[in-house]
């Protein structure tokens, strides 16, 4: 049995060092002829499509752990026969949060047009939005919009919001559209699924007031991103984007130049917090599954 970790922030050296008697593989080295003895392996962070097509080859495989909430790109590579977890708890969803709220506030002060003005070495005033008084739209309701309610309320915004799951206070997704039409700002922070790709879409878009701001701290394909570009094109609505769709967005795609539009590059989860916990959590989760003992934030268990 053997751990096939990534050594971005000291995870593989982590266990290697909680763990003395584990076999420890590290991601990014000549495994050759030793994949074949991988029972655990965590995807790097962020990783890529090359990450992901690499769990074809550990024949042996038992657990495949994500650092990541969202695991909706590796969901259908986990073979039957292996456990699915997630990174939950290691800080995503607070840092999402502060993202969401970062890109609000910068929107709402014009952030970027200064940070432009400071380049040049320009200095000109103007009056900007305060959060106060602003119609929150939370599309999504779980651990990342509950965070964000409770960053915004202090500010003075009103919070309505929207989920797969309708429960007291919290509307269904058939409501979207109607609620998008009372909302200043409407924030994705809804996970991906059959059900939510497309969700924000021409009518909903359509239904935002003028000058509303989009932002999408969730999965790029939540929103439609021709019809988001649309009416960004045309200056209607404005943006906020820490996901797109595809990602990053094509060179010539209109969100790079656009002066309505902010864009981070999918920064949302990875703080320095994250950083300091995954290589613990990832040492424990290996010792559960080499005892043989049940594994924390399953998403998905062995199949047959």
């Amino acid at each position: 049995m053997s751990l096939l970790l990534p050594e971005a922030d000291g995870v593989a050296d982590y266990a290697a060092t909680a763990l003395p008697r584990a076999r420890v593989l590290r991601y990014g080295e000549a495994l050759s002829g030793r994949l074949d003895e991988v029972t655990f392996y965590c995807l790097p962070y962020m990783g890529d499509a090359a990450s992901i097509k690499l769990i074809d080859e550990l024949v042996r495989l038992e657990v495949v752990q994500s650092l990541s909430s969202g695991v909706d790109d590796v969901l259908e590579a986990v073979p039957p026969h292996a456990v699915l977890c997630n990174g939950r708890g290691l800080g995503h969803e607070e840092g999402t949060a502060d993202l969401a709220v970062a890109l609000i506030l910068a929107s709402l002060r014009q952030i970027p047009r200064f940070a432009a003005q400071q380049a040049r070495r320009t200095w000109s005033h103007a009056r900007t939005e305060s959060l106060d008084g602003q119609r929150i739209l939370l599309v999504g309701y779980g651990a990342v919009g509950a965070a964000i309610h409770a960053r915004v309320l202090p500010f003075g915004a009103s919070v309505s919001r929207v989920s797969r799951t309708p429960r007291d206070g919290v509307a269904g997704l058939p409501e979207l559209s109607a609620l998008a039409a009372a909302a200043d700002i409407l924030v994705v922070c809804i996970a991906l699924h059959p059900a939510t790709r497309g969700l924000v879409g021409r009518e909903v878009l359509a239904a935002l007031p003028n000058g509303a701001l989009v932002v999408n701290v969730a999965r790029g394909p939540v929103v439609d991103a021709a019809a988001l570009a649309s009416e960004l094109a045309a200056g209607r609505l404005r943006a906020a984007l820490d996901v797109t769709d595809p990602e990053p967005p094509p060179a010539d795609g209109p969100e790079w130049t656009l002066p309505n539009v902010l864009i981070t590059p999918h920064i949302g989860g990875d703080t320095a917090a994250f950083a300091r916990r995954a290589p613990e959590f990832v040492a424990g989760q290996a010792a559960r599954h080499l005892a043989g003992r049940p594994l924390r934030n399953v998403v998905r268990p062995a199949l047959g």
